[in-house]
């Protein structure tokens, strides 16, 4: 049996599913089996995607969130890595 994927807030994921597959996005709220994500341009941080932790690709990177509190911010630091 595999180990849940262990996502935690500020986690840098890309998208494995659905419209918005294979952009980047910040985790901003985690509920019981639901990821809540961000990237301030399609999704801001006033209205974030619900996703299925199951089609989400955790990263290496973590942010501070309190380092990305505007959507300008949110989308200078995805900037990186949506730009590939």
């Amino acid at each position: 049996m595999m180990k849940k994927k262990e996502l935690k807030l500020g986690t840098v994921v890309k998208s494995m599913a659905g419209h918005d597959a294979g952009r980047f996005y910040i985790i901003i709220k985690l509920s019981k089996d639901r990821a809540y994500i961000a990237d301030g341009k399609l999704r801001k941080l006033e209205k974030p995607k619900a996703k299925n932790v199951a089609h989400l690709s955790s990263t290496n990177n973590i942010i501070n969130l309190s380092n990305c509190e505007t959507n300008k911010s949110l989308r200078e630091f995805l900037s990186k890595f949506n730009s590939v």
